[in-house]
């Protein structure tokens, strides 16, 4: 391995997260960029949110590339100045992308370790604490103060920490036991096999069952033994692009609050029960964990275009996916395996079902307010991944990417090098197949 020398060091460019807060008034979010070019620093990302804290106003998330630390400590205090700002803070500083300079400029920035993932802790659009105006508890005082502490152990959560356990009240455990009661009773009707045969595995490894809710660090360490995927806390609602980025490590981020207690059968969000419910068997699953990590390695780097079809594409298999079996057609879609009305209304003659192929699939427009009127049916899970692999193969990215299991990272596949190194992998691997073969 070649060394840099000191003067290439000294010189590295960091991606550095910002985050502030601004009132919402004419001209605010200039003064912050003005004061960004006046530091002398590079953007490369901005994102905003409504505000939790300027109220009117918005919270925004800004990526500059910045050679040292104190180069970041004057912008901060650049931003500090301006009146209307509050909370300026750091939330993070990755390494270079290491992709050519016209390359950088043009692909969005994505995580290339573990760690990278440590900064959508804190950027969610919506739900967690804050509560959409039809949703059961939005004025239930009590409810909304038990949310936010889940989730500020959310945002507090950092990778290799423990994943924070939640001591579930006596009424979070009725909400829970009701509804998975009611859907333990449907899947043996309605589930795909693959989902039948994990559950068991569930209720004997990690707690499932009706009257606790298990921990998700318990079912983190038992999907990590099956399949290598990993779950990580998340306050709320992730952008598509930052979600489908997790899924290229095989971690899953999952929300740790409950439906409101006064409706168990419907919630207009992610919850734990859809969750732990509807999505975390299907992630034991062999098949099925390489069908989204597959989504999730093509939405690296990928254009705001093709991050809205992969987006869509992942609407239709993990979420609402069928697929066929000798019995007939299944669910494997935690949107069906965890909601009663949908699950029993998809396997019925009223929607349009049609086959999956990636292609069309990523086009299809989607309601997310009421039973969708079409579904796609996989063969398999192996046959879905390889027509998803033909797909991705379309998708307009300068470079190729691979999930490096043994680091935990992302490598570019930009250059000879890289690729001569990953063909000799490749070749280890199958010399070891061929011999395995002699032997059986």
């Amino acid at each position: 391995m070649q060394a840099r020398s000191s003067a290439q060091d000294s010189t590295c460019k960091q991606r550095t997260t910002l985050f502030f807060s601004v009132r919402d008034e004419v001209g605010a979010l200039d003064k912050c960029l003005r004061a960004l070019k006046a530091a002398n620093v590079s953007m490369t990302r901005i994102e905003s949110r409504p505000s939790r804290s300027a109220d009117p106003g918005y919270d925004f998330f800004v990526d500059i590339d910045a050679s040292d630390k104190d180069l970041v400590q004057r912008v901060i205090e650049e931003i500090k100045q301006i009146k209307i700002v509050q909370d300026v803070r750091f939330i993070s500083s990755l390494g270079s992308q290491q992709l050519p300079h016209a390359e950088q400029e043009r692909v969005p920035w994505f995580p290339r370790k573990m760690t990278d993932l440590d900064t959508f802790a804190e950027k969610v659009m919506e739900m967690g604490e804050e509560l959409t105006s039809d949703h059961p508890g939005v004025n239930d005082v009590e409810y909304r103060q038990r949310r936010l502490e889940i989730v500020q152990k959310a945002k507090a959560y950092r990778t290799g920490q423990p994943l924070p356990r939640i001591e579930y009240t006596d009424q979070e455990k009725e909400t829970w036991k009701q509804v998975y009661t009611r859907l333990h009773e449907m899947y043996p009707k309605y589930a795909c096999r693959e989902f039948l045969h994990v559950f068991p595995l569930l209720e004997q490894n990690c707690a499932y069952g009706p009257d606790d809710i298990p921990q998700i660090e318990d079912i983190s360490r038992f999907l990590k033994d099956c399949t290598g995927f990993t779950l990580r806390p998340v306050m709320g609602l992730l952008t598509p692009r930052d979600f489908l980025n997790s899924l290229a490590f095989r971690v899953f981020h999952s929300t740790q609050y409950i439906r409101h207690h006064s409706d168990p059968y419907y919630t207009p969000e992610p919850d734990c029960c859809h969750e732990l419910l509807g999505h975390v068997p299907l992630f034991a699953d062999p098949n099925f964990a390489e069908l989204a990590q597959e989504i999730g390695l093509a939405s690296l780097g990928a254009s705001e275009e093709d991050i809205e079809k992969l987006a869509t594409i992942f609407w239709f298999t993990a979420e609402f996916g069928l697929c066929r079996e000798d019995e007939g057609i299944r669910a494997y879609g935690a949107g069906l395996l965890s909601s009663f009305g949908e699950l029993e209304y998809a396997l019925t003659e009223a929607p349009e079902k049609h086959s999956f192929d990636p292609s069309k699939t990523a086009l299809q427009k989607y309601p997310i307010t009421q039973y969708q009127p079409i579904y796609f049916v996989a063969d398999s899970f192996r046959d879905a991944t390889a027509k998803l692999r033909d797909f991705n193969a379309t998708m307009r990215r300068p470079f190729q990417v691979r999930y490096n299991p043994y680091t935990q990272s992302i490598e570019v596949l930009n250059s000879k090098d890289k690729v001569h190194h990953f063909a000799r992998s490749i070749s280890n691997e199958m010399q070891l197949l061929t011999s395995a073969l002699e032997l059986i």
